[in-house]
């Protein structure tokens, strides 16, 4: 993810325009593409509702991974996708925008972790 570079102490002022040029690229200028990732989206809850509905496995594991979807989805919906669209229109300041790539880095790592577990719980209820 290009908002790596705005981790350490101090961040590079050509790394924000970097990171700001890639959001650029992947929200705006990638359209209809950028809508694979809510099409994914929509299909792994399905999928999950459709493993709730048959209840052919313990009530925690659809449960737990609603949850562990649900959650980082959300995120993403309400959050990082509007701030990666604000970062992509470079109007904010470097300073802000510096703000912005940290805590989308933050959000990212939050929802790779989400989504690993929900992996996790799959690979488990699978086994």
């Amino acid at each position: 993810m290009f908002d790596m570079q705005a981790r350490g102490a101090t961040v590079d002022p050509a790394a924000v325009q970097s990171i700001s040029a890639y959001y650029r690229r992947v929200t705006t200028d990638a359209r209809p593409m950028n809508y694979l990732v809510s099409t994914a989206m929509v299909a792994t809850l399905a999928a999950i509702s459709v493993e709730i509905a048959t209840g052919d496995h313990a009530a925690w594991i659809g449960g737990a991974s609603l949850a562990l979807a649900l959650v980082p989805m959300v995120i993403a919906g309400t959050r990082t996708v509007p701030r990666a669209v604000r970062l992509g229109a470079a109007t904010d300041s470097t300073d802000d925008r510096t703000i912005m790539a940290r805590t989308t880095l933050r959000e990212h790592v939050f929802c790779f972790i989400s989504i690993a577990a929900l992996i996790a719980v799959q690979l488990a209820r699978a086994a």
